[in-house]
């Protein structure tokens, strides 16, 4: 398997000439750190304290100068430094994509896949390119600030380098649990990140089943886990500031104590400060940078970057995959009727024993958009089956949405079971309709809090008889049984919707409404679920992508960008050309639909007036 440490070793050797280049810039900018407290050393004890200030100045001016050449090297080194980083970002970001991209032609659906692609692959780019100027920054600036201590005596190395060796054993110990800590960070993300994309990608379905308070609880379960990791994670700081206590400033105090024996040892005054500045300006900014960026970068980068491999290596699922949703259609060609002439008429009461009822219901995504849907009448009696058909963005699942109360009308009315959608609580709605959308929601659980969430508490027998009855058994058996645990990534898309659509027949709601819910399934089993909701007690309406479906139906409703007509298969098929086209009879010259309304209870047709304008009720 692929390593982080094997991947990182590649990266290294195939960018060879690039870092041999940054090796020797990176010398020539540590140079003011490798000659400061030895040009110090002779400015003091050769210039200043023995009456030469002319010799003293004339040291200090050989600093001024390495100061100018590490300013060199410091420019060039960040300037190679995209050499050798962005070809490595480029790699892993083909792996990542080729894994997505196998992933996807198995049908698997992988919410992290997008974390990892945005914020991931930037994530390792990031703190590879970081580690490598930490690393580098230690190596030079540690070996130049050694070399310069042990130039003035080798008693004053050894003082300086027990405590800082002490500091690094004691940050290598800490570094195992580091990594845990930073592991379960990222793991965290990830949970995150699909929960996230799990309630998004279900909002309309939770909504209308009026499940928002327990799918708040869940994200906010998986936000609330976050951040405790995180809490964990900055625990480690203070380890990392004992790491630098005992490295970087216990040396000091050590030099302190150890000058009057190292002035016996024969060192000068200038000596004693060169060491001091050795350690203050190099030892102490090389460990603090190496402790912090470890700690911090390379931590994130050798977790990343293993979850990275891992995933991309792994993406080879069979599951189908599962499209994102249609986005609501704006177009002028999606507006059902032309409205009537004047201002229309106050909307009336729905009838006495409408399942479904709207009057003059006016809908437009956006205050200047044309209107999906204009002045529309509709009258569903109870017991009805009603199939809605039309083109792509005609309307059919704005309509849906109307029904359900997860979108509002911008003029009309819409009841549900004699009751006004609008003003009705989450908890209300659901008890009288129940939505089914074509990007079934399932959510991380069991089995049985995926089926029974709307009824909570349902007996087995009960689940089982329904499951008989829509021929889900088999399903259900294989998934593991009712305390078997689901995640949406491990199911297809048909099988996410047979889920929600046995969820909804358990539903006490006496509306169902199937918006496109089985078009992940086969013509068969489609068929098979909408004959069985069909005998299912109570109305149901459907939201056809498959033109069968309306042979199925007792009446089908056509939206077809100008009226609205409502009828039987046969009476459209003699009436409507746009049906006739639409299930492939072709025009065969009837009466136009526009020469003709509908009454909404019985789907007789008749003629309009003469004169009259075309209404949009059906």
């Amino acid at each position: 398997m692929t390593t982080v440490t094997g991947v990182t070793r590649a990266a290294l050797r195939e960018r060879r000439a690039q870092l041999w280049r940054l090796a020797g810039w990176s010398a020539a900018e540590v140079l003011p750190a490798a000659l400061s407290g030895l040009l110090t050393a002779h400015a003091v004890d050769s210039g200043f304290l023995a009456g030469r200030p002319g010799v003293g100045l004339a040291w200090l001016a050989l600093l001024g100068l390495a100061v100018l050449v590490g300013a060199a090297g410091t420019h060039r080194s960040y300037a190679l430094l995209g050499d050798v980083v962005e070809p490595f970002r480029d790699d892993l970001l083909r792996r990542v994509v080729r894994g997505a991209v196998a992933g996807a032609a198995g049908g698997r659906a992988d919410d992290a896949a997008v974390a990892r692609l945005t914020h991931q692959v930037e994530l390792v780019r990031d703190t590879y390119a970081g580690l490598l100027m930490v690393v580098r920054g230690f190596l030079f600036a540690f070996g130049a600030a050694v070399l310069g201590l042990l130039s003035l005596a080798a008693p004053v190395a050894l003082v300086v380098a027990v405590p800082v060796l002490a500091g690094l054993g004691l940050f290598a110990m800490a570094l195992p649990v580091m990594v845990a800590r930073q592991r379960e960070y990222v793991l965290s993300d990830e949970r995150l990140g699909r929960a996230v994309v799990t309630a998004v990608t279900g909002h309309r379905d939770v909504s209308a089943s009026g499940a928002r308070a327990r799918v708040t609880d869940w994200v906010g379960a998986s936000v609330d886990a976050q951040a405790r990791v995180e809490r964990r994670l900055a625990t480690m700081a203070a380890t990392r500031g004992l790491t630098l206590a005992l490295g970087g400033w216990l040396p000091v105090p050590a030099l302190l104590l150890a000058t009057p024996w190292l002035v016996r040892q024969g060192l000068g005054p200038g000596a004693v400060l060169g060491a001091l500045v050795y350690v203050t300006r190099g030892v102490q900014p090389a460990l603090h940078s190496l402790v912090q960026g470890v700690a911090a970068g390379g931590l994130r980068f050798a977790v990343t970057l293993d979850r990275l491999l891992k995933a991309a290596a792994s993406s080879d699922g069979t599951t189908d995959r599962q499209g994102p949703p249609p986005a609501p259609s704006t177009s002028p060609g999606a507006a059902v009727g032309c409205g009537s002439a004047g201002s229309p008429a106050p909307p009336t009461a729905p009838l006495a024993g409408s399942a479904l009822s709207l009057r003059a219901v006016t809908f437009r995504y956006g205050p200047h958009a044309d209107p999906v849907l204009d002045h529309l009448d509709l009258e569903v009696p109870a017991g009805d089956h009603l199939v809605i058909v039309g083109a792509s963005g005609i309307g059919k699942s704005t309509l849906a949405g109307l029904v359900a109360g997860v979108l509002h009308p911008q003029s009309g009315t819409v009841h549900v079971g004699g009751s006004p959608v609008a003003g009705a609580t989450p908890r209300q709605l659901a008890d009288r309709r129940v939505l089914i959308p074509q990007e079934a929601y399932v959510f991380t659980g069991t089995l049985r809090e995926n089926i029974d969430y709307l009824v909570p508490g349902l007996p087995d027998d009960t689940m089982d008889r329904a499951a008989a009855r829509l021929g889900l058994t088999g399903l259900l058996a294989r998934l593991g049984g009712y305390d078997a645990l689901l995640r949406p990534a491990d199911l297809s898309a048909g099988e996410r919707q047979q889920l929600a659509l046995l969820r909804a027949w358990l539903s006490p709601a006496a509306l169902v409404i199937l918006d496109e819910a089985t078009c992940h399934l086969d013509p068969a089993t489609e068929a098979r679920l909408e004959g069985a909701f069909a005998t299912r007690p109570g109305t149901l309406v459907v939201i056809a992508h498959r033109v069968s479906s309306a042979l199925r139906a007792r009446r089908v409703l056509l939206l077809d960008g100008r009226a609205a007509l409502l009828d039987t298969h046969q009476g459209l098929l003699a009436r409507s050309p746009a049906y006739r086209a639409l299930v492939g009879y072709g025009d065969q010259g009837t009466t136009p639909p526009e020469a003709v309304t509908t009454n909404p209870t019985h789907g007789r047709s008749a003629p309009l007036p003469s004169g009259s304008a075309p209404r949009s009720s059906p």
